[in-house]
């Protein structure tokens, strides 16, 4: 964080810091699956500390989570730009033959399968999120809409489908407890 003048770090004190334990929960229960919350809560206070300093904050609370909560949409996208530019470069054609051999496709069929079931065993409403949003790419607001539910539910649901879609491959072998396998969210 860029140093503070006194008053900068009194208001912080004051106005911001006592909020950090409450924060840090509301990220873990709402984005279970990052991994540094620190990173998150120091990103929330840098972004908060440049705000104010363009101009007085009438909530710092409420500004402090909004924040937060932006700062975990934005890692999402980049870590799904990411993901997407990683898929990008594996299906780049080639000069040498990389073809996969026949262990490799059933290998591939079988983890696909795994992961299908690992959807089917979700509950309706949990399955239903996460098909509309990981298969057909559509909006939290689209989805809220689409069945009649606020987004904080959607976002509440498809954290609950991929942990107990994570759950389901780990016992079956598929993802390492607590690595990154084959990855889902």
């Amino acid at each position: 964080m860029p140093p503070l003048n006194p008053e900068q770090a009194r208001w912080f004190a004051e106005e911001v810091q006592p909020h950090e334990p409450e924060l840090r929960a509301f990220l873990h229960r709402h984005f279970p699956t990052v991994q540094d919350i620190d990173d998150l809560v120091q990103e929330a206070y840098l972004r908060l500390i440049r705000a104010r300093s363009t101009g007085a904050i009438a909530e710092p609370r409420a500004y402090l989570f909004q924040t937060a909560r932006n700062a975990a949409y934005d890692l999402f996208r980049r870590k799904r730009v990411v993901l997407l530019d990683d898929l990008e470069e594996r299906h780049r054609p080639s000069v040498v033959e990389d073809s996969p051999d026949a262990a490799e496709t059933f290998s591939h069929a079988q983890e696909i399968e795994l992961l299908v079931e690992s959807i089917h065993a979700l509950p309706p409403r949990c399955r239903e999120v996460l098909t509309l949003r990981k298969l057909h790419g559509l909006s939290y607001r689209e989805i809220a809409a689409r069945l009649g539910i606020s987004e904080h539910t959607v976002n509440a649901q498809l954290a609950i489908g991929i942990v107990r879609c994570r759950q389901f491959l780990e016992a079956r072998g598929m993802i390492k407890k607590g690595g990154h396998g084959t990855e889902i969210s």
